[in-house]
């Protein structure tokens, strides 16, 4: 259990998202062994990206998820944002059918296959508004990832006018999930088939920048996914977002720097700190917070 909080702490669970990237097993393992030991109180387990990755299966993930329930973590099985075929099918039931772990559903259909039981919404249903986040909870859902291009005013009022006992969780820091598409542009870039790629995903730990014919970094592939190439680093709004009522902060694991962004949050939780930005990046990104002031999301603001 949390610690209580000390005056002029602010009032927010830290949660880790999905891993997005394509790791080695050994390397998912000791990274989760990590996270077990940190402040972390959520984590979200499993494929949401691409369902070709094979170096950990299910029963691999229930492993994982055992061993950070055993250390104190909440755990959510998320299940994957693109349905396109029969695999993705069969992976989104094995996650909505366990009864052991709550699940993020990624997908309407994984809502659907929830049957009105309790789930989070993930932050591809794209909640803009009270009312749909009153019809998700409906259904089932006890809380939802807001979609990361929501800006401050926003946030603030859908905070306002939700539901009673439905939390929400906001992406505080990482390379924000912009779009997915029936291609795998990993493989297309090593000029080959989605159904013959090599598995190139696991030659890029954090994706494969890339950049516009200017040579800005602009977007980063991760197979089907397309990612900013900026870091989203919203740390230093980490104590206006707990005023606003926001329950979770999340942050997306990296191959570097996630227990760092962790532990500046933890931090700022405990009053520790004065809010700031974490100052922490994958290798070669610039840090964006454009989309919380009403910007464009690769820009980048020294204020609250």
């Amino acid at each position: 259990m949390r610690e209580p909080f000390t005056p002029g702490a602010a009032r927010f669970g830290i949660a880790l998202g999905p891993l997005l990237y394509y790791w080695p097993r050994a390397t998912v393992m000791q990274f989760y062994a990590d996270i077990a030991e940190s402040a972390v109180d959520r984590v979200y387990l499993g494929e949401t990206v691409c369902t070709r990755r094979h170096e950990l299966r299910h029963a691999h993930w229930l492993e994982i998820a055992q061993m950070l329930r055993e250390a104190g973590k909440e755990v959510v099985l998320s299940t994957p944002v693109l349905i396109e075929s029969d695999t993705d099918i069969a992976c989104m039931r094995r996650v909505c059918e366990q009864e052991d772990y709550l699940v993020e559903a990624n997908d309407v259909g994984a809502v659907r296959c929830m049957g009105g039981r309790p789930f989070i919404g993930g932050p591809h249903l794209n909640v803009y508004h009270a009312d749909t986040l009153a019809w998700l909870a409906s259904l089932g859902a006890r809380g939802c990832v807001v979609p990361v291009e929501m800006d401050g005013a926003t946030l603030a009022a859908l905070s306002a006018g939700r539901c009673a006992g439905v939390a929400l969780e906001v992406l505080a820091w990482g390379r924000m999930p912009l779009a997915f598409s029936a291609r795998c542009f990993t493989a297309r870039h090593h000029r080959l088939r989605k159904d013959a790629c090599e598995f190139r995903c696991l030659d890029y730990p954090d994706g494969l920048v890339a950049a516009t014919g200017e040579g800005q970094d602009f977007f980063t592939l991760n197979g089907i996914q397309t990612q900013s190439a900026t870091c989203l680093d919203l740390c230093g709004q980490a104590q206006a977002m707990a005023h606003m009522g926001v329950d979770m902060l999340r942050v997306s694991p990296h191959s570097a720097g996630t227990l760092e962004v962790v532990a500046a949050l933890a931090a700022i939780r405990a009053g520790e700190r004065a809010p700031a930005p974490s100052g922490v990046v994958p290798a070669g990104a610039q840090p964006c917070n454009g989309y919380w002031h009403g910007r464009p999301g690769i820009a980048w603001e020294d204020r609250p």
